[in-house]
């Protein structure tokens, strides 16, 4: 297969949903709270069913595309469902619609981030080429740079045109990915297993424990990003366009990073550089903890895109390793981790609300420290 032919939209289908993506998901609470008038119980059980509907037809969806030739399709109906469950998100303030179409649509949606990368994989394998995870890092690249726009785009719509403004945009740049999907992007076919498993213990348990060990990791990640900010106006007395540009910063030096381990990863054993990035992590929180201005936490987000870029990065190829025959059911697994990660970072953010802020780095350095030594067992058992 002529790589360039699904490149170009495969790549502008990444760009168009992880904008859209980026646009709704920082202000969703706020939506929930000041559109809808939702109370705290209603908002937290909103997100956590959406969160668990998303999980299930996520696993359920990536296990039919590595089955059946329907990978093209999935990313379209995924983008398409999107574009009318925001649609209606646009034109309706109803509490029990608005849950009805996240644990339906919304959850359908949630299935297309893993095909994109899925479907990149394929593509590259049917074309004879060994640069898959050059490949999966430029997508993951292009997702990075909606989480640059999105939220900066996002609040200025809803300075313009409120929450209706906000879902509709979102809706549409959903509903073009749909369409560019299916006028341009190719079926590729089932995937099929490969000549030689790219590396020992591609098995079902290996990829339990990897998802186990990705939990506790992301779980750290996740709670270091939603303490951030709290850190950096309570603690360090810095402003809240402090935090947000440190964000920012993070989210800008991953762009280059991600291609660079990506490149790396065609040389270097995936799994060694997932553990070299959890390693960094470890240092990150350290410096973290021993921050007292606000300029020493913009340095440390240096230590956090290396992080991000690979265990997050590379960590995807890492777990199509584990199943070179099953990509999309490999790629599922992989976002089930953030989707978990974070729902575990919630009740561990009110414990470190009640420690102190500081205390959140250590529970983040506990959880990766675990997490590595369920990698590392994974890795001396294979």
């Amino acid at each position: 297969m002529d790589l360039a032919r699904p490149a170009v939209p495969l790549l502008a289908v990444t760009l168009l949903a992880g904008v859209g993506y980026a646009l709704v998901l920082p202000f969703t609470s706020a939506f929930l709270i000041k559109g809808v008038g939702a109370g705290p119980v209603a908002v937290g059980a909103f997100l956590l069913s959406g969160s668990v509907a998303a999980l299930v037809v996520g696993t359920l969806i990536g296990r039919l595309s590595d089955a059946r030739a329907v990978r093209r399709a999935v990313i379209g109906w995924g983008a398409a469902a999107a574009a009318v469950a925001y649609g209606v998100f646009s034109v309706t303030r109803h509490y029990w619609l608005l849950l009805v179409v996240t644990l339906t649509l919304a959850a359908v949606a949630s299935s297309l981030v893993p095909q994109t990368f899925a479907y990149a994989r394929q593509a590259v394998e049917r074309g004879g080429s060994t640069r898959a995870p050059l490949a999966i890092s430029a997508l993951r690249t292009v997702t990075s740079v909606s989480w640059v726009v999105g939220p900066p785009v996002g609040a200025v719509l809803i300075d313009t045109g409120g929450f209706a403004g906000l879902f509709a945009s979102a809706a549409g740049l959903y509903l073009v990915a749909a369409l560019v999907t299916f006028s341009l992007l190719p079926e590729l076919g089932e995937a099929s297993a490969p000549a030689a498993v790219e590396r020992p213990g591609s098995s079902h348990r290996a990829v339990l424990v990897a998802s186990v060990a990705f939990v506790l990791l992301n779980s750290g990640d996740v709670l270091g990003l939603l303490v951030l900010p709290l850190h950096v106006t309570d603690v360090l007395h810095g402003t809240t366009s402090d935090a947000g540009l440190i964000m920012g910063l993070c989210a800008a030096l991953e762009i280059p990073l991600m291609l660079g381990f990506g490149a790396l990863a065609v040389r270097v054993d995936h799994g060694l550089l997932v553990l070299a990035g959890g390693v960094v992590a470890l240092a990150y929180y350290a410096a973290l903890l021993l921050t007292t201005a606000t300029w020493q936490v913009a340095a440390a987000q240096v230590l956090h895109a290396i992080v991000v870029s690979a265990v997050m990065g590379v960590g995807i190829s890492y777990f199509q390793g584990l199943a070179p025959d099953r990509p999309g059911y490999a790629t599922t697994m992989y976002t089930n981790t953030l989707t978990v990660g974070a729902m575990v970072s919630g009740p561990l953010l009110g414990l470190a609300q009640a420690l102190g802020y500081r205390s959140a780095f250590a529970i983040a350095s506990a959880l990766t420290v675990l997490g590595l030594g369920l990698l590392v067992a994974l890795r001396s058992a294979g």
